[in-house]
C-alpha cells in the first residue's frame, strides 16, 4: 500500500515539473492568448480541440449506485467509490481513499495566483501528455469534461512489471471561494488489477462531482 501511496505521489510533483516546462515554452510563444464509456464532443472556440464529456455505459452507472458517496469537506467535491474502499488520509489540500487490494482514489488541490494563466497552463498539459503518448509511457489522452470542468484526462500504458503502478489521471482547474485552483484527481492500482478496475475507476473518476464559484 505505501509503495502505491508514495510512488502515485511522487508522479504528481514529476508531472507537475514536466508541465511547467512546457508551460514556459507556451509563455514564451508569440501568441499568449472511451474508456467503457459513452461520450459526446463539443466544439471549443479556445484553440483546444474537441472536448469528450464523460457519460457512464450502464454497467459502470451499476457500480456507481452501488457504491458509497465520500465528499471532501474542505474542497466540497465528491465521489462514489466503493463499499469496501476506505479513508486512508485527508486534508485541507489532499485526499487519499482505497484498499490496497483494489486500487486508490488519490485528489490533491494547488491554489494558484489569481493571474496564474489557467488556460494556457491546461493547454501545456494536454501538449506534455501528447509527447508521452508518442512516447509509449500513456495509452490515451483526450480532453475530457467532468461535471461541466474541463480538463485533461490520460491513462498510462501497461508497466513491464505486473506489479508495476499503473494510474488514469484527470488535471483541470476551476475558481472556488476566491480561489484559482488546479485540482489533480488519480485512481491508480498495481497492472495486475488496472484492467479488471477499468469500469470501478471510470465510475469513480466520471461521477465526480466539482462545485464552482
Amino acid at each position: 500500500m505505501k509503495s502505491i501511496l508514495g510512488i502515485s505521489l511522487l508522479f504528481f510533483s514529476v508531472s507537475f515539473c514536466n508541465i511547467s516546462e512546457r508551460l514556459a515554452q507556451f509563455q514564451t510563444a508569440t501568441d499568449p492568448s472511451g474508456s467503457a464509456l459513452t461520450t459526446s464532443a463539443s466544439s471549443d472556440d479556445d484553440g483546444t480541440g474537441d472536448t469528450e464529456i464523460a457519460i457512464l455505459t450502464a454497467e459502470q452507472q451499476a457500480i456507481a449506485d452501488a457504491a458509497n458517496e465520500v465528499t471532501w469537506e474542505q474542497q466540497r467535491m465528491s465521489w462514489k467509490v466503493p463499499a469496501a474502499w476506505k479513508k486512508m488520509d485527508v486534508s485541507k489540500t489532499s485526499l487519499n481513499y482505497g484498499t490496497p487490494a483494489t486500487g486508490f482514489l488519490i485528489a490533491s488541490v494547488s491554489v494558484m495566483s489569481a493571474d496564474f494563466p489557467a488556460d494556457i497552463s491546461l493547454k501545456a498539459t494536454y501538449e506534455s501528455a501528447l509527447d508521452k503518448l508518442k512516447q509509449g509511457d500513456y495509452e490515451t489522452v483526450r480532453w475530457l469534461e467532468i461535471d461541466g470542468v474541463k480538463g485533461v484526462e490520460w491513462v498510462e500504458a501497461a508497466p513491464d512489471e505486473s506489479d508495476g503502478i499503473r494510474r488514469q489521471q484527470w488535471i483541470a482547474f476551476r475558481n472556488y471561494q476566491g480561489q484559482n485552483q488546479q485540482l489533480n484527481v488519480m485512481v491508480t492500482t498495481n497492472q495486475a488489477n488496472f484492467a479488471k478496475q477499468k469500469d470501478t475507476f471510470a465510475a469513480i473518476l466520471y461521477t465526480m462531482r466539482v462545485p464552482k464559484g
